[in-house]
């Protein structure tokens, strides 16, 4: 291969190349030379804009050092920070701070040159870079910014990915703060003029905080989280994910401008956007960037800064899992087929909030629900539409709760009652009835474990 040849210590500013990274693997021992050289013979005339690395990884190559590992764009890029004697960066999208990161250098700069500002932490400034050879421009951006510049490898289809939603959110947070800074107007005619705007185009300004909520919802979506948590603080608005059960903060943002994405969440809830003194309920159906239709349950709260807003995300997806999916071991499932399939007698699953009673009583029903039996449920509230279930939504203000449900749908000739569910004696006293009468009811108790079920049903 006819190549560039640099040492690893070296201090010459060069753009990595493919026949640069070959010679390194190579050199290290870690692909076959004669692979190399067809490779770079192939690509050479190749005008295409890949990173090399992803050129590499294509090949799907093994490791001659580790031949049971084949090539990845992340171990590639492990391999030449090692080369390049700087640090590996994973870019988490939850760690970055946006806002900061964008102030850095401008998107034009930062795409020109594949870079991408992490962190700012007193004099320090790290920027990821997937070319950690290239460094020319590493004392410019010093001298501009009167920072120091600890560079970082970075895996580059995550620089590619998450350089643009980095400067595309801090400008549209940027657009909306000077809308609404020049508006004298407060946060109720910034609702009114999104109440005007339904049906019509949204002017610029309010497009900004359209574009928020869009990404918002998107990038939740790609992070599998199951709660969306806007919070109001002094002077600030906080966003955070729950994932796998954590909280994660995702973005601060300027309190007038929480308040306006609050208030168009609001408004694709179908909620009152005025009244901001009593909690809502709300529900949003949307797609996800793959077309799969999400469901979003919405609950808004007065607090001492202003309204705070949940919203929990039901992928409908979720209810067609079979047991083993959901994390049941393969004995756990033959027994929990085996007690769904009883004709008569009464299924608590127990466990906190968030841990999945409700996807797997949806899913239990979902498999058990043929055309030969009648399949009933009373929630509050009704968690995802199914049109196999016969579903009652509960409605205090009228007198029908989840005793009331119970008693009506056993004169509806239930196979199956499904309870969301038990929260008081009454309610535990009609399933238990239920039970003994013939007919087979699921619910669920909020208990840590499933012992703690028998005392919760004493009490």
């Amino acid at each position: 291969m006819n190549t560039v040849t640099r040492s690893a210590t070296s201090k010459v500013s060069t753009k990595l190349t493919l026949g640069e990274v070959l010679r390194m693997l190579v050199n290290d021992g870690r692909i076959d030379k004669a692979h190399a050289e067809k490779l770079y013979k192939d690509r050479k005339k190749d005008s295409s804009n890949l990173h090399p690395i992803v050129v590499i990884a294509e090949q799907k190559w093994k490791d001659l050092k580790t031949p049971n590992k084949v090539f990845s764009v992340e171990q590639l890029s492990h391999f030449i920070a090692q080369q390049a004697k700087v640090d590996f960066y994973h870019i988490d999208p939850l760690k970055l701070d946006f806002s900061s990161a964008a102030q850095v250098m401008s998107k034009a700069y930062a795409e020109r040159l594949k870079i991408m500002p992490i962190t700012i932490k007193g004099d320090v400034a790290t920027i990821a870079t997937a070319d950690p050879f290239h460094t020319e421009w590493i004392a410019d951006l010093e001298r501009v910014l009167n920072l120091k510049i600890k560079l970082v490898m970075a895996n580059p289809l995550e620089i590619n990915r998450y350089l643009p939603e980095i400067y595309n959110l801090a400008t549209s947070i940027n657009q909306a703060n000077i809308a609404k800074a020049g508006q004298i107007v407060g946060v109720q005619n910034f609702e009114q003029l999104i109440e005007l705007g339904k049906d019509k185009n949204l002017d610029a300004n309010e497009q900004h905080v359209v574009n928020i909520v869009d990404w918002l919802l998107k990038y939740a979506f790609e992070q599998r989280a199951s709660d969306i948590h806007l919070e109001p603080r002094r002077g600030i608005g906080t966003m955070r994910f729950r994932i796998d059960g954590v909280l994660h903060q995702v973005y601060q943002l300027p309190s007038n401008i929480m308040n306006a994405i609050t208030s168009r969440i609001k408004l694709l809830g179908r909620m009152d956007m005025v009244e901001k003194r009593r909690p809502q309920d709300g529900r949003i159906k949307t797609l996800s960037a793959d077309g799969v239709e999400i469901e979003l349950r919405l609950s808004t709260m007065p607090t001492a800064f202003g309204e705070k807003l949940v919203m929990r995300i039901f992928t409908p997806d979720v209810i067609v899992q079979d047991f083993i999916q959901l994390g049941f071991s393969k004995k756990q499932a033959d027994l929990w087929a085996q007690w769904t399939k009883a004709p008569n007698g009464i299924i608590l699953v127990t466990g906190p909030t968030g841990s999945g009673k409700t996807t797997t009583l949806y899913s239990t029903l979902k498999q058990i629900a043929t055309p030969e039996v009648n399949v009933s449920t009373v929630e509050d509230p009704i968690e995802m539409i199914e049109p196999a279930f016969n579903q009652m939504q509960v409605t205090q203000n009228i007198g029908l709760g989840f005793a009331e449900g119970i008693r009506t749908l056993m004169r509806q000739d239930p196979d199956i009652i499904m309870v969301g569910e038990i929260r008081d004696m009454e309610t535990a006293d009609m399933a238990i009835q239920a039970a003994l009468t013939g007919h087979l009811v699921l619910s669920t108790l909020h208990t840590n474990d499933a012992p703690s079920a028998v005392t919760r049903l004493l009490d």
